[in-house]
This record gives structure tokens, C-alpha cells and sequence, in this order.
């Protein structure tokens, strides 16, 4: 059924009350609930059992039992981490050699480099070791969340190898561009076409070294820490905490109890070929096993923390799934064929990857979502691109371009309320402090796609 220019109310309601009342679930919800009400009238169904219907299919679809897992057993090893005193050790021996700000921020820039594996891993692990260095500094939360943020899902399109290459790597060779088994080797020959992966990542050090000036509510939180100490102005919804007490206050914590179990999770997230779940189901064993050799915690305190973890999640998890939710709801209204037909009668070959850029992004910033963006508008874009005769790699590399700005820049995505979690920061205040910077990264990298559709 058509739905036509009803399809967006959806996602324009859950924007509007996020920003109004500086929530998010709640929103979410809300946004969800007013779709439904739409395809009831549309096509006389219930409101109510089409939101469960979709509560259930959104809850056991493979990909929702993964980020659960995976987003649940990341917070179970931060709570292992921290409770073994390794984490404050390693805070401690990073602000012996970090002096300045600067240092600090640039620390941060740099680390979220050397994590390129997964965005969630990335997000959690940056965010929690950098959290009571940048503190130290006075630095805002929100400032740091915009550097961890911006080094995940921007960073893990534009590395040879992580979950984000691998997944679209399948989906060019179901889509017919990449030859079977050739889909990873495929994306490597599209990494020059992903301009907002690496243009928003290059763009923190120009801000960071003053080359760029902060602005906004950036600058507002600069001034605030300064002059109070205070470092995020509004509350931190958590649906736990983590226990940051030391398990057992008689051993000396060690830079090792943090650095080992990180590096086994880098390792086994690589052996089991990239597979983040398995990797942190491996290391959560791990250190679970080496801590309680060390005798750093009991067999009792340490399966509280997993749990207590876990718990820490939850919240996170809730608006996720929610999010879920609201994507259901737009591909039920046809959000995203909508959006591509819309912009179609304007399309020629040179000005198809700027196009296909501006209208993907705008549903990937309204729905939070990004892989499931994917794989849904790459069948589409794939046999326009070749119809019109337009570069198909290029406009693959836009498409990935607009699902990473998706995550980057959405008030309610996983990224954003991954981030938040990790640096304490309320995910609204980082979320509208970021989204100016977001905005300029997507300026330029348009401005590169309107090029490139003519040169390429």
C-alpha cells in the first residue's frame, strides 16, 4: 500500500519529542505507536497487535538476539575490567604521560584507531579507558563522546577489514557487483568512494590542534567545565550501574589486568573471522578464568559482575530495540522507496551518487538505521547506477557513506547510545552537540560526491 508523504511522520514525531523533552525511549516509543496508528487506518488492522507483531519480530530476528548478546557481554567484561582495579591502572599510567588537553584528546583520537574491529567494540572500550583520563583535564563528556563516536562506524568502513566491510562485502556479492567469495576484495577497490568515513574522522585533529574552532554547545560545555568542574549538564539515564569497587582491595591492580583481556578480545575476534560475538563470549570466559586465578575476585563476586554488567546494558539495549522497532515501521510505510522515488525524477548519471547520498542519509539519520539500510537501497541503487551508466562502486560507496552518517549523526542510534553508555554521557547532549560537526563531515563529503559523479 502507498502511503506516500505519511511515511515520514513517523520518524519526524520521534525527532521532534527527542528533542523536546530530552529523552529518548519514550520518544521512540511514541514514534512507533503513531506509525502503527497509521497502517491501522490505512489497512484496518489493530494498533496494538501490530505493535506486538512487530515487538516479536523484531525480538527473534538473528540480528536482534546478537546485538543483545554482543552489547550485553561488552558490558559484562567493562564490569570485570573495572572491578580489577585494571582500568583505573591503566587511567593512571596513561595521565603520567598525557600533560595536556590536547594530549588527552588526541590520546583518545589516536586509540579509537587502533580499535577497528567493530564499532561497538571500539565505542565501549574508547569511551571507558579515555573517560577518567579526559576527566582529569577537564574536558566535557560530550567532547569526548563526539571523538569516540566519530572513530567507530566512520572508522570501520574506511580499514581494510572489520564487521562493517565484511557484512556489506556479502551484500555486493548477493547484489551481483562482486564475484562469489570476492566481496571483501570488492569493498577494498569502494574504500576511496566512502568520503564520510574518512573525512570525519581526518576532520577531529583540525579541532582538536585549534586549526578548526570548537563551536556550538561544544564550546558552551568547554566554557562550563572551565569555570565549574562540571563536565555533562544533563542526567545520565543508566538502567544500572556497574559496581566500581575493587573485588578483592588486598591486590595490587596491575596495567594487565585491563590490557591482556582487551588484546585477547582483539585476537579472538580475528581468529573466529571477525565474529564480535564469539569474540567476547571467548574473553569474558578468559578473564572471568584469569582473574579468578589471580585471585582478584571470588567464583560469587565475579558471576555478580557479569551480571551487574550485563544489567548496565539494559537501558542502552531497550532503546535499540526500540529503534528496531521504528525501522519496522518505515519499511511497513515504505520510507526508503519512497525517498529514492522521490528524488528519481532528477536523477542523470553524474548527479546519482550525490543524490543517492543526500536521500539515503536523511533516512539513515531519521531511523538510526545502517546496515539494514543496506540491505534494503543497494538492490535499488545498484541496477540504477548501472541503467544510467554511473560509476556502481561509487555509488555503493555512497550509500555506505549515508548509513555511517546515519549512525553518527542519530539522536537515537546505536552509536549514539553506545557512546553515551561508556563516557556517562547523556546520549540527547551528546547527540545534538555532535550533530554540527556530523553535519559539516557530510557537507564536504557531499561536496566530493558532486565531483566525483562528474570526474569518475
Amino acid at each position: 500500500m502507498d502511503y506516500g508523504v505519511l511515511c515520514i511522520i513517523p520518524p519526524l514525531v520521534v525527532i521532534i519529542l527527542a528533542i523536546a523533552s530530552r529523552t529518548s525511549f519514550e520518544p521512540l516509543l511514541i514514534g512507533c505507536l503513531v506509525g502503527f496508528l497509521l497502517i491501522g487506518y490505512k489497512e484496518h488492522t489493530n494498533v496494538f497487535s501490530d505493535f506486538i507483531a512487530s515487538f516479536y519480530k523484531v525480538m527473534e530476528d538473528e540480528s536482534s538476539v546478537w546485538v543483545i548478546l554482543v552489547c550485553g557481554l561488552y558490558g559484562s567484561l567493562i564490569g570485570l575490567m573495572v572491578r580489577s582495579g585494571g582500568t583505573m591502572k591503566f587511567g593512571e599510567w596513561a595521565l603520567k604521560k598525557i600533560k595536556t588537553q590536547r594530549q588527552a584528546l588526541m590520546g583518545t583520537w589516536v586509540l579509537g584507531l587502533l580499535i577497528f574491529l567493530d564499532d561497538y567494540l571500539s565505542a565501549l572500550t574508547v569511551g571507558l579507558s579515555m573517560r577518567r583520563i579526559t576527566d582529569a583535564f577537564r574536558i566535557p563528556r560530550s567532547k569526548l563522546a563526539y571523538i569516540v563516536n566519530t572513530t567507530s562506524a566512520p572508522w570501520c568502513v574506511v580499514v581494510p577489514i572489520s564487521t562493517w566491510t565484511i557484512f556489506v562485502g556479502k551484500l555486493l556479492e548477493t547484489s551481483g557487483v562482486a564475484a562469489k567469495g570476492k566481496g571483501l576484495y570488492t569493498y577494498w577497490k569502494m574504500i576511496p568512494f566512502v568520503t564520510y568515513g574518512y573525512i570525519s574522522v581526518l576532520l577531529i585533529p583540525f579541532f582538536i590542534y585549534g586549526l578548526l574552532p570548537w563551536f556550538g554547545k561544544m564550546k558552551k560545555a568547554d566554557k562550563v567545565a572551565a569555570e565549574t568542574g562540571e563536565l555533562t549538564r544533563m542526567e545520565v539515564s543508566l538502567s544500572g550501574s556497574i559496581d566500581v569497587t575493587p573485588m578483592n582491595d588486598k591486590k595490587q591492580p596491575k596495567v594487565l589486568y585491563f590490557l591482556l583481556p582487551i588484546l585477547v578480545l582483539m585476537a579472538s575476534t580475528i581468529y573466529f573471522d571477525i565474529d564480535a560475538l564469539k569474540g567476547v563470549m571467548v574473553t569474558v570466559a578468559f578473564t572471568f578464568i584469569y582473574y579468578m586465578i589471580l585471585k582478584l575476585g571470588t567464583f560469587k563476586q565475579l558471576s555478580e559482575t557479569v551480571f551487574s554488567g550485563f544489567n548496565s546494558m539494559v537501558y542502552a539495549l531497550a532503546i535499540l530495540m526500540m529503534s528496531y522497532i521504528l525501522k519496522d515501521v518505515n519499511d511497513k510505510m515504505g520510507l526508503t522507496q519512497y525517498v529514492l522515488h522521490g528524488v528519481s525524477p532528477y536523477v542523470n548519471k553524474a548527479l546519482l551518487p550525490i543524490l543517492v547520498f543526500g536521500s539515503l542519509s536523511l533516512i539513515a539519520v531519521t531511523t538510526g538505521s545502517s546496515w539494514g539500510l543496506y540491505a534494503v537501497s543497494l538492490p535499488l541503487v545498484i541496477p540504477l547506477a548501472q541503467h544510467l551508466g554511473s560509476n556502481v562502486l561509487l555509488n555503493c560507496g555512497a550509500v555506505v557513506s549515508a548509513g555511517v552518517f546515519g549512525s553518527n549523526a542519530c539522536l537515537y542510534s546505536d552509536a549514539t547510545v553506545l557512546t553515551a553508555q561508556s563516557t556517562q554521557c547523556n546520549n540527547l547532549e551528546h547527540g545534538l552537540s555532535q550533530l554540527p560537526y556530523a553535519t559539516i563531515a557530510f557537507g564536504l563529503s557531499a561536496l566530493a560526491y558532486l565531483i566525483l559523479g562528474y570526474t569518475v
